[in-house]
């Protein structure tokens, strides 16, 4: 099965796409980013991001889709944009593909590490260990995603309980 993770951003939005073999283990097929220049209206950048998603689903025709929750600590002004870029992914995906799953960054860090405030620089570390890659996946955007795609591949057997209706 073909998973594309997502980590939804509006300038940089991490892309990963795995497939998860028969045998529960999974292979790193293609990790990026799609970026948008922060001198462009939102309008604009929004469909630079919606253009980006549709090459990639395309291109990889992934079965299911994962994508983080948004969490805002500090500012929820600041995120106003980014839920924006998530929308508009959400929405390209989920008339690609019905199968939406969507998870907390705190449900993705237990998933990989067993540990729900694992950091960032660990989680990295996991993600290149499990898809035993050569080095860190970079830039951190696209490690994240592929986090994302590994912990949907992990807990994909639960099924309905991550999906998005």
């Amino acid at each position: 099965m073909i998973i594309l993770g997502i980590d939804p951003g509006l300038a940089t939005m991490g892309y990963g796409i795995i497939e998860k073999l028969n045998n529960g283990n999974t292979i790193p097929i293609d990790y990026g980013v799609v970026l948008t220049p922060k001198e462009e209206t939102l309008p604009v950048r929004l469909a630079m991001l919606e253009e980006g998603v549709n090459k990639i689903l395309n291109k990889f025709k992934p079965e299911e889709i994962a994508v983080e929750e948004l969490f805002f600590a500090k500012n929820i002004t600041t995120g106003i944009p980014v839920a924006h870029a998530r929308g508009v992914t959400l929405l390209t995906c989920i008339k690609y593909c019905g199968k939406l799953f969507e998870y907390t960054p705190m449900q993705i860090k237990q998933a990989l590490t067993g540990y729900g405030r694992a950091d960032k620089i660990q989680m990295m570390h996991v993600v290149t260990s499990l898809l035993h890659l050569d080095k860190i996946p970079r830039p951190d955007d696209a490690a994240d995603a592929l986090a994302v795609a590994l912990c949907h591949a992990h807990t994909s057997r639960f099924g309905k309980m991550f999906g998005i209706r």
